[in-house]
């Protein structure tokens, strides 16, 4: 069932919203802050997020910057203004829709349904999140200790689930290179990170080994 997070400061709206999902089979949350949102969406990622432009804190303009830094959930605007400027400026930021109050609670439900399936299982959620300005990835909403060379492993392995990566590609990915006869040391890496994903997640094998071949990135056992 997926689940929508509503970033709303006015309470009846939020209601009407939450009533019109519920009714489409949608989990919600409703949050009244643009920097609880960014919380939650690293702890709990959501699969797509309605945002009011005009929260208390942080504009909802702010919070989709700051969304898209680590994750790039669907962001669909709700704003009390029907200017072109704002919609052209709400888009170019990334987001994938726009709606003008006061809306209609039935057509918002159906948008978002129609930009879950335009969008499909690439918005499923995931157990990691990348924050490529602060060189951290956090794994089931808490962050890794990772060394250089392990974050960008990780990372060139989440960037592409389930393509299997050779020692020597995955050298190249962390700026060593593949003549330098340090192929095994890809193997200690591996061997770390699984050790530091366990800590957090025991039953867990996202890194999968392929015998003769190397490593891939599976969401299916994260």
């Amino acid at each position: 069932m997926p689940h929508i997070l509503i970033v709303e400061d006015e309470a009846a709206i939020a209601d009407t919203l939450i009533f019109a999902l519920q009714g489409e089979g949608f989990g919600t949350t409703w949050l009244s802050l643009g920097q609880e949102a960014l919380a939650y969406q690293r702890q709990t990622p959501a699969d797509l997020i309605i945002l009011d432009i005009g929260l208390p804190d942080i504009s909802g303009f702010e919070t989709c910057k700051q969304l898209r830094r680590f994750t790039e959930v669907p962001v669909m605007f709700l704003s009390a203004r029907d200017g072109e400027i704002d919609r052209v400026v709400g888009l170019e930021i990334g987001a994938d829709d726009y709606v003008v109050k006061p809306f209609s609670p039935r057509e918002v439900a159906a948008r978002v349904k129609a930009i879950l399936k335009r969008v499909g299982p690439s918005v499923a959620p995931t157990s990691f999140q990348v924050d490529l300005e602060r060189m951290q990835i956090q794994y089931r909403g808490q962050p890794l200790s990772l060394t250089r060379h392990e974050f960008r492993l990780l990372h060139s392995l989440l960037e592409q689930p389930e393509r299997v990566f050779s020692r020597e590609q995955l050298l190249d990915a962390v700026g060593v290179a593949a003549d330098a006869g340090y192929e095994r040391n890809i193997d200690s890496h591996i061997k770390s990170l699984r050790s530091k994903l366990r800590s957090i997640a025991a039953d867990a094998e996202p890194i999968q080994t392929h015998r003769g071949l190397g490593y891939s990135y599976s969401p299916g056992h994260s």
